[in-house]
């Protein structure tokens, strides 16, 4: 990873070094406590910040997890046989507050959301996280909306930035072998999408879909195919949430953007990334 890391230019004060202050980073992620708590043996929680701050805005955290994607996959490990679905994170009071003294109308309310990737719903204000995972259950993409928009209407937001480079020559791949999702993904426009580009859906109809079929009789089209079997490894993008979600900063919103809540969830999938290479090597 070291060589993906930016260097210093040589000018200005010498940098701290890189592993000081993932570790700094990584705490923070883990424990979900202020930037101003992180212990001094990570340096101070300014280098911490801004380090964290500056490698989301010029990409590092996304070329990092890419880079992990791309090696693993010139070796045969990526299946393309994904997955799909979302998970809720309920924002702190940080990222949901106010300007004092600013009146909250909902012209403001409904911008700032929109920024922020923010969702009122009963709980409160939500983000909702979006997940695509391969066979073994690792992370392949991540899109952050709020939390009260319908699964079915990000989903081609999701699907638009799946792509994974290759060593040497040859296309970036985009297109999944199988698509596995629950019945929140059964719509005739998803599946639509999906048969375009050769991706087998594997995706249960609701009860009233079934219902409409069953009274429109010869009308009503033929059944879509299932494959009951190969829906059993959707779990594998549930587990997957639940890692992800040990990391407190990641279950628990605190950032006020969402691109750094989104850095965050980069860098729980980059570990994840990580700890499965550490575990091939040594098999």
């Amino acid at each position: 990873m070291e060589p993906l890391l930016p260097a210093t230019d040589g000018r200005g004060r010498p940098w701290r070094g890189h592993r000081q202050v993932i570790d700094g980073i990584l705490w923070r992620l883990r424990t979900g406590a202020p930037w101003r708590d992180i212990p001094k043996r990570f340096g101070p929680w300014q280098t911490c910040y801004e380090r964290f701050k500056r490698w989301d805005g010029d990409g590092t955290w996304a070329r990092l997890l890419e880079q992990l994607r791309v090696t693993d996959d010139s070796v045969g490990n990526v299946e393309w046989s994904v997955s799909i679905d979302s998970t809720i994170a309920r924002a702190h009071q940080h990222p949901g507050a106010r300007k004092r003294g600013r009146r909250r109308d909902d012209r403001y309310t409904k911008r700032s959301q929109r920024r922020r990737a923010l969702g009122r719903s009963r709980g409160g204000l939500t983000t909702k996280l979006h997940l695509i995972t391969e066979a073994r259950g690792l992370p392949m993409r991540l899109h952050v909306t709020g939390g009260n928009v319908v699964d079915c209407s990000a989903f081609e937001a999701v699907m638009a930035g799946r792509r994974l480079a290759r060593i040497g020559p040859g296309r970036p791949r985009t297109r999944p072998d199988r698509l596995i999702a629950d019945k929140d993904y059964s719509s005739r426009k998803i599946r639509t999408y999906l048969r375009r580009r050769g991706i087998q859906a594997v995706i249960p109809e609701r009860r009233d879909q079934l219902a409409n079929r069953r009274r429109k009789g010869g009308r009503g089209g033929r059944p879509y195919a299932f494959d009951a079997e190969a829906y059993k490894e959707r779990n594998l993008v549930e587990r997957c949430f639940g890692k992800l979600k040990q990391w407190r900063a990641i279950a628990t919103r605190f950032d006020k953007l969402a691109s750094r809540y989104l850095a965050g969830a980069t860098i729980g999938c980059l570990m994840l990334w990580l700890r499965q290479l550490e575990m091939s090597d040594t098999l």
